[in-house]
């Protein structure tokens, strides 16, 4: 695993040990996680191909949505596979360059997801709020900057990081107590004292997180004081039960993500770091398409034009041909 070479030790690779100390969690965790990691490719792939094909799908939101789909697979993708495979082959090795790369591609998706989140509650604010300066606010480039500068903002972030955690000596054991590489495992590995900077930046990010997600609680402010002056009950409740899901996976993704980061990490294992992990990586991308769109009218309206096309056209097919 290591060549030492004078004081120094090269590190080669980690092993990934998260659910191999629970025999019972081992046996479920790789089914429970295969179809977790199903339920979140289908219904994102449901997603971005509705809103791509379906005419009616072409809005600002509707192009938000899409985006956040194709962060999601990525986002999942990840870290799920790759722990399902080690489970399935008994091997739990992973590459420097791999334990590299996946903080790496983590932490730039998590980081464009929430800069995401954070336009999408600002597009519901335009809307609900300011609906007369929607489309001119909302316009298509005005959209695509914030889409552009979101994907830009987690490439920085996952850049910063990935320099901050491999910058330090590690003095092993290269045990990483966790279903994937992330920054608090991974750190528990560094000489004494060695992670200072690492830190500093983990605790500046999860600070600048914090201010975004005011700014996220003061959008909806405005949006739930603008649904109370609704006079119809149905328009508020339709209004609220479509942004209470909003904000309770962001807040979701945030604080568990927070949690975890700025808990107290040890080198032994721990269940509530391993449950607070998949709080964070895997449940968001399985319940997105549930929550901000297949609940939505106009997608059920899509979803069932294309089941609607492909019967007729299988009931043609029955008649004509065979």
């Amino acid at each position: 695993m290591t060549e030492k070479l004078t004081n120094a030790t090269i590190i080669t690779e980690f092993l990934l040990m998260g659910f191999t100390d629970n025999q019972v969690l081992q046996g479920l965790y790789v089914p429970f996680f295969f179809l977790i990691y199903l339920t979140a490719l289908m219904g994102n792939l449901l997603v971005i191909i509705l809103t791509t094909i379906d005419q009616r799908l072409q809005s600002p939101m509707y192009f938000f949505l899409k985006n956040l789909s194709l962060i999601d697979i990525c986002y999942i993708s990840v870290t799920v596979p790759k722990s399902i495979i080690n489970s399935l082959t008994k091997g739990h090795s992973i590459s420097f360059l791999g334990c590299a790369s996946q903080i790496f591609l983590f932490i730039f998706l998590a980081g464009t997801e929430y800069a995401l989140l954070i336009v999408m509650s600002y597009d519901r604010y335009v809307a609900i709020c300011q609906p007369l300066y929607y489309e001119t606010t909302m316009n298509r480039g005005t959209c695509l900057q914030m889409v552009i500068a979101s994907w830009a903002s987690g490439c920085a972030y996952g850049s910063i990081h990935v320099a901050g955690t491999f910058s330090v000596p590690f003095c092993g054991p290269y045990i990483v107590h966790q279903f994937f590489c992330d920054i608090p495992s991974v750190l528990t590995l560094a000489c004494s004292e060695e992670q200072i900077l690492e830190y500093a930046f983990v605790i500046a990010s999860c600070a600048f997180a914090f201010l975004c997600f005011l700014f996220l609680i003061a959008s909806y402010v405005y949006i739930f004081s603008a649904v109370l002056r609704i006079p119809s009950a149905q328009g508020r409740f339709k209004t609220f039960s479509t942004c209470v899901p909003h904000l309770t996976v962001v807040i979701l993704f945030l604080f568990s993500g927070i949690a975890n980061y700025l808990g107290t990490n040890s080198k032994s294992p721990s269940s509530l770091s391993l449950f607070m992990s998949v709080l964070y990586s895997v449940l968001p991308p399985s319940l997105n398409p549930l929550i901000y769109s297949l609940r939505n009218k106009d997608m059920k309206a899509a979803l069932g034009k294309i089941l609607g096309g492909k019967l007729i056209f299988k009931n043609f097919c029955l008649k004509y041909i065979h």
